[in-house]
């Protein structure tokens, strides 16, 4: 099925080349759940971005990988980085292969028929829906892609594209699945997926960004994008979930319902309704012609 689509011209294939230092500063996004209390971490990747040692002028995953390795060798004859530990280097080095290795498909060398995915957010026009599959990839590498998109949206409605502001469009809605992957409190607090994600619901509104979020357990968000979503819609959960701090102001009648609601069933709540609604979607149109 992909592939007829792809023939047709209604699917394409998304590729990460590395030729640009657009592409390098996006290499935090890979290292977005990794714990970095020392901040070594982010230290490399300014280092890289910064083309500092032989990080000049690599246009390709295999070149840039080629110098990262070099990095790791103790020897300070082929090690440009003297400031950062070695140790420091083969952990980079190594959380970089895995990710590297798993998804070759998507980080190549060539673009051949694929696109960047960067460069189709940055054309969108009003009215079009835009499907990014991730389902495939491994969670570090579907952190990177959710990251470059959030990334290449935030940058089109700052106008850092070419496109006159009539051009763009006035709302970019934004629907994410898991969203606990990414926003949830055991994300590390320096996660720049993270950030991102908190400046869009802080500052999403007056720059036209709409965020869309699924989760299983509410509770799980951290406090500060719970607390900027205007509409909150909650489906059956279970009791255990229920106790906690979130539903600390949600009626006893609605918690009880809560634990008993059938599929395609809803509780919202949003501050123009006094009380919460009890919500139901329709069966679909081939299910009253069993």
């Amino acid at each position: 099925i992909i592939k007829t689509r792809i023939e047709a011209g209604n699917a394409l294939q998304y590729k990460y080349l590395f030729e640009t230092d657009e592409d390098k500063e996006c290499l935090d996004l890979l290292f977005a759940n990794v714990d970095d209390p020392n901040d070594t971490i982010e230290s490399i990747i300014n280092f890289i971005i910064s083309n500092s040692g032989g990080f000049s002028g690599i246009e390709t995953w295999e070149d840039f990988k080629s110098e990262l390795y070099k990095q790791t060798q103790s020897d300070k004859a082929s090690k440009a980085g003297k400031e950062i530990s070695v140790m420091s280097w083969r952990k980079f080095y190594r959380l970089f292969n895995k990710s590297y290795q798993k998804c070759q498909q998507v980080f190549t060398n060539k673009l051949g028929s694929g696109v960047r995915l960067r460069d189709q957010i940055a054309q969108i026009h009003k009215n079009d829906v835009m499907v990014i599959d991730v389902a495939k990839l491994d969670e570090e590498s579907q952190g990177f892609v959710f990251g470059d998109v959030m990334r290449a949206v935030y940058n089109l409605k700052l106008g850092s594209t070419d496109r006159v502001d009539s051009d763009i469009p006035d709302r970019i809605v934004i629907f994410i699945d898991e969203l606990n992957k990414y926003a949830s409190t055991d994300v590390p607090k320096s996660s720049p997926i993270l950030h991102q994600l908190l400046d869009i619901t802080e500052r999403g509104r007056s720059l036209g960004i709409v965020l869309f979020g699924a989760e299983q357990f509410v509770s799980d968000i951290h406090r500060r994008v719970k607390g900027n979503c205007a509409t909150q819609a909650f489906g059956r959960t279970n009791a255990i979930e229920i106790s906690r701090e979130d539903f600390r102001f949600v009626p006893s009648v609605y918690k009880t319902m809560l634990t008993r609601m059938k599929q395609g069933e809803y509780i919202i709540q949003n501050p123009v309704f006094r009380s919460m609604l009890n919500i139901k979607f329709p069966l679909p149109i081939y299910k009253y012609f069993d």
